[in-house]
């Protein structure tokens, strides 16, 4: 019984150590092309100055965040469009009141806007998993988690859209 009583404190202490010294550091934002929006009025005006935005609500203490921002990175690189398609970034921990408003509970989590607002995405061929919110009418409303294959295949649905329905 003392073992496992050593044992079950050794773990505990272990796992507040390792929040406590979980990486916090600015997850280093690799390409130009994607907005790090810092409060509320900036994701406003990015919203209606662009038709489509897909935004990546994460926090720098997350690990599959830090995990997937570098293919966030590369998407925004290839397909961004000035007015047309736009990228941004929505840290939770500073701008709560955004990703409150869209009710973000898990980090990461994508998010797609049209016209300024939450708009599921019709995706081909793309099957439902945990990580994929869909619509009534079968459209990706959100991903939820690191999952790069769902990501991409909406992004390009949205880059070959050309800023159509």
């Amino acid at each position: 019984m003392e073992t496992t009583s050593y044992l079950l404190i050794a773990f505990v202490l272990f796992m507040i150590l390792r929040k406590l010294f979980a990486n916090r550091s600015p997850i280093p934002e690799t390409s130009g092309k994607v907005f790090k929006i810092a409060n509320a009025a900036e994701f406003d005006a990015l919203l209606s100055s662009t038709t489509h935005v897909v935004v990546d609500f994460y926090a720098d203490w997350c690990p599959p965040c830090r995990a997937i921002a570098p293919v966030f990175s590369e998407l925004a690189d290839q397909h961004s469009a000035t007015g047309q398609l736009a990228f941004a970034k929505v840290n939770v921990d500073h701008v709560d009141n955004v990703a409150s408003r869209y009710g973000v509970s898990a980090m990461p989590t994508f998010l797609f806007f049209r016209s300024g607002a939450p708009k599921g995405v019709a995706v081909e061929n793309l099957a439902a998993r945990q990580s994929i919110q869909l619509s009534a009418d079968g459209r990706v409303e959100r991903v939820r988690g690191a999952d790069r294959g769902a990501l991409q295949a909406v992004v390009q649905a949205l880059a070959g859209q050309g800023g159509k329905e």
